[in-house]
């Protein structure tokens, strides 16, 4: 299935066409509030030199793993190879050496993607949460689109156009709460609390996180994607779930007056495995910490996310064994 173009009776359709955040916590910060940010932006160079943050030789599965397995691996920001099912998935992939329109100025990578491009395995479904440059990078797609032509993308609203003009001839669009029948998986789009655009122009497409899952009761994974802090958490665990694993990005988040309404700080980002894994109390749930150590996008050192993550986990009273900070290339088999 696939999910109507136009829906201005759902909360987060803008009737003007656009999307929106439907919670109070989600007010945006305008031009002036950037402007702000910038003129007081701490640029002194990060503590952490490029190429240092910690690192593991890559082992996923070729070419599929067993059907009732559930491994991960870590290639770096956003972009994860989950092997699920028997079914090869990417998340948000970037391999560009910048998160930007240009490729000298912006956002440069401080760790190189943890596995090359052309070592992936067979890739089935690309599953994409929005459109800012650190997720969705027009080499990558283009790459990936020739190399792996007969993957499936899923996208939220709005960016179907976008990725099929960059030469994907397979795509469709989800809204919130849709879902989708691939490979033997069921896979479905879920709220997050963020803002899109590529430019001056916002919000003209919509974003989203992701759970994808082996019906029946087999392996399942929910991949937040970018997203501040917002009231349904519990509701996609209940909907959605039980989960295995969540991926839940725990980096991007100083200053805080800023940041707030678009990514969740370490502390925030533990609590939200703590609502999930209350909607599912039967099922142990790996929290599997991303967005960190790849890109330095805002103003904290690299390295203190896992710091502040490990802390707030440990305070809370949690398993230890049920916190994956992944050093990038690491693989995890998490199920089966």
């Amino acid at each position: 299935m696939s999910a109507a173009p136009d829906r201005p009776t759902e909360a987060h359709h803008d009737p003007n066409g656009r999307f929106r955040n439907p919670w109070p916590s989600a007010a945006p910060h305008g031009l002036r509030d950037f402007l702000r940010w910038m003129a007081s932006y701490d640029r002194r160079p990060d503590p952490a030199a490029p190429g240092t943050m910690p690192s593991a030789r890559p082992a996923p599965t070729y070419p599929r793993s067993a059907a009732s397995a559930l491994t991960l691996t870590w290639i770096g920001h956003s972009t994860f190879l989950i092997q699920i099912g028997g079914v090869n998935v990417l998340t948000d992939p970037m391999w560009s050496d910048r998160a930007s329109p240009v490729t000298f100025a912006g956002p440069r990578r401080f760790m190189p993607p943890a596995l090359p491009l052309a070592s992936l395995p067979p890739v089935d479904i690309v599953l994409q949460s929005h459109d800012h440059y650190d997720h969705l990078d027009l080499p990558t797609v283009r790459r990936l689109a020739a190399r792996c032509p007969d993957a499936e993308w899923l996208v939220p609203l709005g960016l179907a156009d976008w990725i099929s003009r960059r030469g994907v001839r397979r795509v469709r669009e989800l809204d919130w709460w849709d879902e989708a029948s691939i490979a033997g998986l069921r896979v479905g789009a879920v709220p997050a609390q963020h803002f899109s655009g590529r430019g001056p122009r916002r919000n003209r497409s919509l974003w989203c996180g992701w759970t994808v899952a082996v019906p029946d009761g087999g392996p399942a994974a929910y991949f937040v994607g970018d997203t501040g802090l917002f009231p349904e958490f519990g509701a996609i665990a209940e909907r959605r779930g039980p989960f295995d694993t969540a991926l839940i990005p725990i980096g991007a988040y100083d200053p805080r007056w800023f940041m707030r309404p678009a990514h969740l700080d370490p502390e925030e980002a533990v609590g939200v495995c703590h609502e999930l894994a209350a909607a599912q109390p039967h099922r142990p749930l790996l929290m599997t910490a991303m967005h960190w150590g790849t890109f330095k996008l805002t103003e904290e050192p690299l390295g203190e996310p896992p710091i502040r993550t490990r802390r707030a986990w440990e305070d809370a009273g949690f398993r230890a064994s049920l916190l994956w900070i992944p050093r990038h290339g690491e693989t995890r088999h998490v199920r089966g």
